[in-house]
């Protein structure tokens, strides 16, 4: 899911020392300790067999867990805070055995700290961590949400993604490389994950009146242009040079994508331009295809009873052809409590249930933004969706007694 929020960051400070910190970006050393966790024995995470199961540690897997979003991202702004400490106590409680949460700032405003301070940056997120590490709760981290945004800092147009020769690319790579060098011995790191639904903005036939935002003031340029236009091969090249570096560094947990399902004409949008929708076995290859090796699992959505929760059993025949587990990144039913919302999203759960998809994640826990639709937290009248994915999970394990 993609959204606007705001941000009070060093953005002044970016604005006017942009190729000084493109140069410390590319060419410096923090002096941080690459790994804080050198010392404690490596753990598994979330794995792919050879037979394309998901594992945990080595065990068959599946379960269902939450977006924690901003659990990370709250803590970019001042004074930083550390309320993930009670959300993850409340998971725990819950028995909620993981998050999906933002490892990068949404806005190139919201990167101020890493630009001018990279020790407190990871220092705020070495708290993430601990935090989950001691309640229990496992993390995939997402690294780059929002399409635009390293563009943006690094001052090039969005479709340098697919410049392996950019400065995009190289931010990219170094911050790749210290986030999973810093965490990789983490007993609470689950997976990695590139960024949010990048497959979306993929040719599209009308792509000029969909660019990225303008919001200059948290760091984006005042106009776009072409150049700001995504493709699918574009995108794919970022995936593959991302899910190398990981794989580089961390040679077993699973590399995920974070896109949606393909759109009902991807397959003709990338080929021919067009909106005519794609058959089947052109599905396939799409979904295939936005998910390139090393990248080892697939990523959708559930939102939508046709576009997404339909094409469950479809996705996951591609899944068992390609030795690549379904993932289903966000999931959820917005709105106040009622029995219409109540048996959506029993609906939805039966689905993810019924085809044994491996791995989803509720959209989204304690995120205030959000708080009007979406937001699920045990204060609110849409905290009985927790209840309902721990009940969840509590008859998936006993099924695998």
């Amino acid at each position: 899911m993609n959204f606007t929020n705001s941000s009070n960051a060093c953005l002044r400070y970016i604005r006017g020392n942009a190729v000084l910190l493109t140069l410390i970006l590319l060419c410096g050393s923090d002096g941080l300790t690459a790994d804080p966790n050198t010392n404690r024995t490596a753990t598994v995470g979330l794995s792919v067999s050879r037979d394309g199961s998901l594992r945990l540690n080595g065990a068959v897997y599946r379960g269902f867990g939450v977006n924690y979003y901003d659990a990370f991202v709250r803590t970019l702004a001042e004074p930083p805070t550390q309320s993930y400490e009670a959300g993850f106590a409340t998971l725990a409680t819950h028995r909620v055995p993981f998050a999906r949460f933002s490892a990068g700032g949404y806005w190139p405003a919201d990167w101020g700290l890493y630009l001018t301070n990279r020790a407190e940056h990871f220092r705020r997120l070495d708290g993430v961590f601990r935090s989950a590490e001691r309640y229990g709760i496992g993390l995939i981290p997402s690294l780059f949400w929002l399409t635009s945004t390293v563009p943006d800092l690094m001052r090039e147009p969005v479709n340098a993604w697919g410049d392996t020769n950019s400065r995009t690319h190289a931010f990219m790579i170094q911050y790749t490389r210290a986030v999973v060098e810093r965490y990789r011995a983490s007993p609470a790191l689950w997976g990695w994950e590139f960024g949010n639904e990048y497959n979306l903005a993929a040719d599209l036939p009308n792509a000029a009146e969909h660019r990225p935002p303008v919001v200059p003031n948290l760091g984006t340029p005042a106009t776009r242009s072409k150049q700001d236009e995504l493709s699918h091969a574009m995108i794919r090249t970022a995936l593959q040079v991302f899910a190398r570096e990981v794989r580089r560094l961390d040679p077993n947990r699973i590399i995920v994508s974070g896109n949606a399902f393909p759109r009902l004409s991807a397959w003709h949008q990338a080929a021919r331009g067009t909106w005519e929708t794609d058959t089947a076995t052109q599905f396939a290859e799409m979904l295939a295809a936005d998910n390139p090796s090393p990248i080892d699992t697939l990523s959708v959505r559930g939102y939508d009873l046709k576009t997404d929760l339909g094409r469950i059993p479809q996705a996951m025949a591609v899944a068992a052809a390609v030795k690549k587990p379904l993932l289903v990144g966000e999931f959820g039913v917005p709105g106040r409590k009622s029995t219409e919302a109540q048996a959506a999203f029993s609906s939805v759960l039966q689905c993810l249930v019924t085809n044994q998809v491996p791995l989803a994640a509720l959209w989204v826990f304690d995120f205030a933004a959000q708080s009007a639709d979406w937001s699920v937290t045990t204060l609110n009248d849409r905290g009985w969706q927790l209840e309902e994915i721990a009940q969840a999970n509590q008859r998936i394990r006993a099924e695998n007694q």
